[in-house]
């Protein structure tokens, strides 16, 4: 076996290509957004070229769509969750400066 040598095509469905997996948008989803909701769009991605490979293509397909959700709903969770920290903080910030001195 040579180290040089191009990778095999994919094997399933003759002539179709495989759907994208998602798999970087679901691990980058899962360390910087919501952890739980981004092994859920991992699981689904490490689905999809199994799927395709055992020659279901609409399977892979539906893996994919899944795993291209739970990802997005990662990122959005995990953005609301930043916005609402933030808009916490500036409010517990002013809150405590707010004090008047009564003499």
């Amino acid at each position: 076996m040579s180290y040089n040598a191009p990778p095999p095509p994919p094997t399933g469905p003759v002539g179709q290509t495989p759907p994208p997996n998602n798999l970087v948008w679901a691990i980058l989803t899962t360390l910087f957004c919501c952890l739980p909701l981004g092994v859920v769009s991992i699981v689904f991605a490490a689905q999809v070229n199994g799927k395709f490979a055992a020659g279901d293509l609409a399977g892979a397909q539906e893996s994919s769509r899944k795993a291209k959700m739970w990802a997005i709903w990662s990122a959005v969770v995990g953005l609301v969750s930043i916005v609402l920290y933030v808009i916490f903080i500036v409010i517990v910030a002013s809150n405590g400066d707010s004090t008047s001195t009564s003499l």
